[in-house]
C-alpha cells in the first residue's frame, strides 16, 4: 500500500506543475485539470497493475495494458474538449497535448517508471517555457510584411478590422495612414503591422469580407525592398 501511495503522490507532483504552467498562462484546462488528470492516470494504472492480484490463478490471467490502452482513447476525448476553431484558425491544440501529457506522467508514475515520469515532465515544461519563446524568434516571412487596407473614412470600418484580427490572434499596430478622395467622402489607406501565430496571408481574405472595405493586400514594410506582393483586392 505505501508503494501505491507514494507513486499517487508523484503523479500527484509531476502533474501539479504541468497544471501550473498552464494555469499561469490562463489555458482552458489549468491546474485542477491537469491535477485530476494525472492522479486519475496514475490511480487507473495502479488499479490495473496491483488491483486484482487476489484473483489470479491458473484460471485467471489478468492483461495490465488494456485499461493502459483505454486511459489513451479517454484522454483523446477530453483534450478534444478543450479544441476550437473559430475564423479556420485552431486553438487549444497545446493545453490539450499538455492533457495528454500529464496523463501519459501519470501513466509511468503508476507504473513505477518515476524516472521516465519526472524526465516528460520536465521535458515538458523546458519544451513550453525555454523552447518556446526561442522558437518565435526565429525571423518568418511575415517580419518585414504590414496589410495595406482602404476603406472609407467614418464607418468604424478600422474597428471591425481590429476585432477581426484579435479574433484570429493577432496583434496589430498602424505604421501609417494617408487619405484619397473618392467620390462625396474620404478613402483612408492604411498600412497596419499584425503579429502572430496564423500567417499573415490567412488575415488577408476575413479582412476582405469585413463590411466596407474595399481592398487589402500584403506589401513589404519600409526598409525591405518595396515589393508587394499576394495581393488581394
Amino acid at each position: 500500500m505505501l508503494t501505491e501511495l507514494s507513486l499517487l503522490l508523484v503523479a500527484f507532483v509531476l502533474s501539479a506543475l504541468i497544471g501550473i504552467e498552464r494555469q499561469v498562462r490562463q489555458k482552458a484546462a489549468g491546474f485542477r485539470t491537469h491535477v485530476l488528470v494525472g492522479t486519475g492516470s496514475a490511480a487507473f494504472t495502479l488499479v490495473s497493475a496491483f488491483g486484482f492480484t487476489a484473483v489470479l490463478g491458473e484460471d485467471v490471467v489478468l492483461d495490465p495494458s488494456r485499461i493502459a490502452a483505454q486511459i489513451v482513447t479517454g484522454i483523446g476525448f477530453l483534450g478534444a474538449g478543450v479544441i476550437f476553431t473559430r475564423r479556420d484558425v485552431v486553438r487549444g491544440l497545446t493545453t490539450a497535448a499538455t492533457i495528454w501529457v500529464s496523463a501519459a506522467v501519470g501513466m509511468a508514475a503508476g507504473s513505477g517508471m518515476v524516472a521516465l515520469a519526472v524526465a516528460l515532465t520536465a521535458l515538458h515544461l523546458f519544451t513550453l517555457v525555454a523552447l518556446a519563446p526561442l522558437v518565435r524568434r526565429i525571423p518568418t516571412a511575415d517580419r518585414n510584411r504590414v496589410l495595406r487596407v482602404a476603406y472609407p473614412d467614418g464607418h468604424g470600418i478600422l474597428r471591425q478590422v481590429l476585432e477581426t484580427a484579435t479574433a484570429m490572434g493577432f496583434t496589430a499596430s498602424v505604421i501609417g495612414t494617408s487619405r484619397e478622395p473618392a467620390g462625396e467622402g474620404a478613402m483612408v489607406v492604411m498600412d497596419i503591422r499584425f503579429r502572430g501565430r496564423p500567417p499573415l496571408r490567412d488575415l488577408v481574405p476575413a479582412i476582405g469580407e469585413v463590411d466596407g472595405v474595399r481592398s487589402v493586400r500584403i506589401r513589404a514594410s519600409d526598409g525591405d525592398d518595396g515589393r508587394d506582393d499576394d495581393d488581394q483586392d
